[in-house]
């Protein structure tokens, strides 16, 4: 299986903002190890000793997990191969979601998820003759600081996690220039601008 040689990866910050990085992976840990599957569990497979899994939609069903822990702050990476049909209509989505403030704390905390799942806000019909679609990922490698919703871990946004440096607070000018570079030429859907759907921009848009 061909992955292309960079990957893009996810830093949440105290600041809640998302920024994307381009290196190579840390190391190839096993999927078991920190994530587990929350959809469609007949269409995910397995492969290379649980390196590697594919997520398989048809007509049925799609497929989906995420992170086991919960994060206060992190370095989040994922390698990823579209499914490699004619796939419009199709999402393969790789994104950090944050829990409600329903234990009365202002700590926001982060979970992983990707899902394979059959629309792209009704822009584009999925082509059922293809099926089934599939995607496969790989480096399931989490550098984080767990946390819970009960009692969240204070020392997520210590220094001491390199993550929290200064040096990640902003994209270089040659990083910054290959993000919008990547925006311009693929981006199909920004749910930011999306204000029919979402009127009042979720919390990590506003900036």
């Amino acid at each position: 299986m061909d992955f292309h040689p960079w990957v893009i990866m996810v830093i949440a910050l105290i600041s809640f903002k998302i920024f994307f990085l381009f290196n190579n992976a840390l190391r190839n840990t096993g999927f078991n190890e920190n994530y587990t599957v929350t959809l469609g569990n007949q269409h995910v497979l397995f492969l290379n000793q649980g390196r590697e899994v594919q997520l398989s939609l048809d007509r049925s069903s799609g497929a989906g997990f995420q992170s086991k822990e919960y994060f206060g702050s992190g370095y989040f990476q994922m390698r990823i191969k579209l499914p490699d049909k004619d796939s419009a209509g199709v999402v393969t989505a790789f994104y950090i979601s944050t829990t409600t403030n329903s234990y009365g704390t202002d700590t926001k905390l982060y979970t992983v998820h990707l899902p394979l799942v059959a629309n792209d806000g009704g822009r584009s019909k999925a082509n059922y003759s293809n099926v089934p679609f599939q995607a496969h990922f790989r480096d399931f490698n989490i550098d984080g600081c767990p946390s819970i919703p009960t009692n969240p871990n204070k020392e997520c946004h210590s220094t001491k996690y390199w993550w929290n440096g200064k040096k990640y607070n902003h994209l270089n000018p040659n990083q910054l220039k290959a993000y919008e570079n990547v925006r311009k030429k693929y981006m199909t859907y920004d749910y930011c601008a999306d204000r029919r759907r979402y009127p009042t921009p979720p919390p990590e848009c506003i900036r």
